[in-house]
């Protein structure tokens, strides 16, 4: 029986325009998926929105596309061809569930396009922009115009229920809102009337080209993180000014691509933007949407109840759980495949631009017609040996396909690696992980047998008929003298707090656990990814007075730790250089801005009482320590997979997953995919 709305009744109450009705409050957010450039990128598109209209959002908007060939790279809606591609989205969608509408989102990225074409309101090169952009003339300009108002008819034409036209994040149209960005001093440019005017008249175009009944959102600079960025009085005059030129609802975006604030990574509290959107929401009568962080059913209706927007958006979770809605609908909240916002297979992907979007937690997302997990035809017995993120992947596919699944796991608890990643602050979410995986353990049947170590002869004896080795690794230890000293403990020790730390810290390895330890030992107070308060103290956030751009432009106050911590590594390269693409850098910022003392080129020679001898880019050095922590790698542990190998064949199939067959460096992204690809075949 249905319980959604009852149990979430905001965000079950539909939403009524006049001309038409969302059938909930929950949205999926736009996402570039890079499917939108790729040569068999429609039939892909249809079924990756279809299944997620099938899943319960009330509305979609798809990714990005150009109105023109300057606004960026591939995949643009500029003539009546595109469109009739564009159809193969709506039909499927519609199809789907006639209730669900699904908007085009119409991206020019200005100065960010990859293309020596991109154009922008004043020659102002962005910092992560590859091109000088020309600045726009009259003419320019009038075609800008004419070209946003003829995608969103080619929309229309296409089978859209609506557009949304995105004013922020650097993009064309809040580059002309921003005075660093926008030099001109004609009708486009000066004082704040003129530099809205090109998002306010690009509304009133699309409005007039598409009619009174069509769907019109516009995405507003909400907050955008810059030192001399948008003003309060500003925001509201915006959203007032759009209004009345007539857009549909209005919703709300933080931050410039290139602001030095996180505003969509773990380590960012849920929700902790909306009560920006909520101040909008008072000044506007439209429907105003929010969105950054908001990753499970009861955050939606604490957000919504308060009255902090009137629709909500999710974007990476929808990449997650295409069944989201229906599941938090039917009470099954627990099953949810929660988006853990790590970005490392999502937007990393994306600006990285040499792999398809997909998801961590999910593999098959973007891959709906390519990665099927199809009922079997004969079940077998399968046992999948160790309970980290590849084994849990591996277990719960087989087993929803319909195989007979045995887990084991030498610990007392599931979730190997994520086990560690959960108890590091601003990683609090990978606690979600687990809770799914345990509930499909539980739901699917798989047989779990903890504190169980195995080996080829158990299994031979079980009878099973395929074996999934998901072994895991175990740190590596390098060949440094000293190094069994007693001030020397493993990452995992002193992440499970196994041993004492010292107050003077000497980390062994920069790598992502590296970059985990540090912020673990030079933690002080709760972490901020769990407070708002907190979160908006250590970037220099101002949620009360909303300053211009909505930082203080003071040095952000960060509590800091009582010990004095060293991060070191061999190579002499920047440290955490091969981080994330889109959290790398508040990785390292975080840390500078706690005193972590990062330090390339070191060359380990001893370990003793004194501490950790080395010699950095040539020169002795000794870093008086009281714990050094290693965290100089992995390495695959394979005796289960050896025995089978050596033991022979007989009949029973042996598969190698996860950091037991590639540990260079711990990647759960890698481990789920390959556990997920190898079950759907089993």
């Amino acid at each position: 029986m249905n319980n959604g709305s009852t149990r979430y009744p905001h965000v079950f109450a539909p939403l009524e325009f006049g001309f038409t009705r969302l059938k909930n409050r929950i949205l999926m957010g736009s996402m570039h998926t890079g499917l939108e450039e790729a040569p068999d990128g429609f039939p892909r598109m249809a079924e990756y929105y279809a299944e997620r209209a099938r899943g319960g959002v009330g509305m979609i908007i798809t990714g990005g596309f150009p109105p023109n060939a300057e606004g960026g790279a591939g995949g643009e809606l500029a003539t009546p061809a595109e469109a009739r591609q564009h159809r193969l989205i709506t039909q499927a969608v519609h199809a789907a569930d006639p209730d669900v509408k699904i908007c085009l989102q119409i991206l020019h990225t200005g100065a960010l396009a990859p293309t020596p074409d991109c154009v922008a309101p004043s020659a102002v090169k962005s910092r992560i922009g590859r091109y000088t952009p020309h600045a726009l003339d009259d003419a320019g300009i009038e075609k800008q115009l004419a070209d946003f108002a003829s995608c969103a008819a080619l929309a229309q034409a296409a089978g859209y229920d609506g557009v949304e036209i995105i004013g922020s994040a650097g993009y064309l149209l809040s580059a002309f809102m921003v005075r660093k960005t926008n030099l001109r001093t004609d009708q486009w440019g000066g004082p704040w009337e003129n530099r809205m005017r090109f998002a306010v008249e690009v509304v009133r175009r699309v409005r007039a080209a598409v009619g009174e009944r069509f769907i019109v959102i516009f995405r507003v600079p909400a907050m955008d993180m810059l030192d001399g960025g948008l003003a309060w009085d500003e925001i509201v005059s915006l959203g007032q000014a759009l209004q009345a030129a007539g857009v549909s609802i209005i919703s709300t975006h933080f931050c410039w691509h290139e602001a030095p604030v996180p505003t969509i990574a773990t380590m960012v509290p849920r929700a902790a933007f909306s009560q920006v959107t909520g101040r909008l929401r008072k000044a506007v009568s439209v429907p105003v949407i929010t969105s950054n962080r908001i990753n499970m059913p009861a955050v939606a209706e604490m957000v919504l109840a308060r009255g902090d927007a009137d629709l909500v958006s999710m974007a990476r979770p929808m990449l997650a759980d295409p069944q989201f809605v229906l599941k938090a609908d039917q009470g099954r909240e627990d099953e949810i495949n929660t988006c853990i916002a790590c970005n490392q297979a999502c937007l990393d992907h994306y600006f990285d631009g040499r792999q398809q979007v997909t998801c961590l937690v999910n593999p098959r997302a973007c891959y709906e017609t390519l990665l099927h997990y199809r009922p079997v035809a004969v079940a077998k017995r399968i046992a999948v040996v160790g309970a980290g993120p590849a084994g849990l992947a591996a277990a719960t596919v087989a087993a929803e396909r319909g195989h007979h699944v045995t887990l084991f796991e030498a610990g007392a608890e599931i979730g190997g690696q994520f086990n560690l990643a959960r108890r590091i602050p601003g990683k609090e979410e990978f606690a979600e992980t687990l809770r799914y995986f345990r509930r499909m353990i539980d739901k699917l049947g798989i047989t779990l047998r903890l504190n169980t170590t195995v080996d080829a002869a158990l299994l031979r004896a079980e009878g099973f008929d395929e074996v999934v080795v998901a072994t895991g690794i175990e740190p590596r230890r390098p060949d440094i003298p000293g190094i069994t000293h007693p001030k020397v403990l493993s990452y995992i020790d002193a992440i499970l707090g196994r041993k004492a730390v010292g107050r003077r810290v000497a980390i062994i390895g920069a790598g992502g656990i590296g970059f985990d330890v540090a912020a673990l030992v030079s933690q002080a107070g709760p972490s901020a990814a769990l407070d708002v308060a907190v979160f908006s103290r250590e970037w220099g956030i101002d949620f009360e007075n909303h300053p211009r751009g909505g930082v203080t432009g003071v040095l952000p106050q960060v509590e800091k730790s009582e010990r004095s911590v060293w991060l070191l590594q061999r190579k002499a390269d920047a440290l955490g250089k091969n981080l994330g693409r889109t959290t790398g850098w508040a990785h390292r910022m975080m840390l500078a801005r706690r005193g972590v003392q990062m330090v390339g080129g070191v060359e380990y020679l001893k370990i003793d009482d004194a501490g950790l001898h080395t010699r950095v880019n040539g020169e002795p050095r000794l870093f008086e320590a009281d714990s050094v922590i290693v965290c100089a790698g992995q390495l695959p542990l394979r005796s289960v997979y050896d025995g089978l190998q050596a033991d022979g064949n007989r009949g029973q199939q042996a598969h190698l997953i996860g950091g037991a067959f590639e540990a260079v460096e711990l990647d759960a992204k890698r481990a789920i995919d390959q556990a997920s690809r190898l079950a759907a075949g089993l």
